[in-house]
């Protein structure tokens, strides 16, 4: 099932503190990037990050999920409510991304 972009909207506007975020549509769901680099996305309404080491320790307790079948699992994002935490969550995580690969 596709993700609304009415949640789409509402994560943007909760990650209003991060800096430098952007989002690219992909079959239905969303990547979101961070200076460029893809740090998580929405799927089937569900905001999802890459288990880097900064995510594991800001978000201990996260399930890993499927972003969809045949990906690797992420971590759910449920603390979507704290624009302060979700900043400094995309914070700590973008040094540890892997740079954007060239085309």
């Amino acid at each position: 099932m596709p993700s609304s972009k009415g949640y789409l909207d509402f994560i943007l506007d909760q990650l209003s503190q991060a800096e430098d975020i952007s989002h690219r549509t992909m079959m239905g769901e969303y990547i979101l990037y961070c200076k460029g680099k893809v740090f998580g996305g929405i799927y089937d309404d569900r905001f999802l990050v890459k288990p880097v080491k900064a995510a594991k320790a800001l978000l201990p307790d996260a399930p890993l999920e499927l972003p969809y079948e045949g990906a690797k699992p992420m971590l759910l994002v449920d603390n979507v409510e704290d624009k302060a935490f979700l900043a400094r969550l995309v914070a700590a995580m973008e040094p540890e991304l892997p740079a954007p690969k060239k085309r």
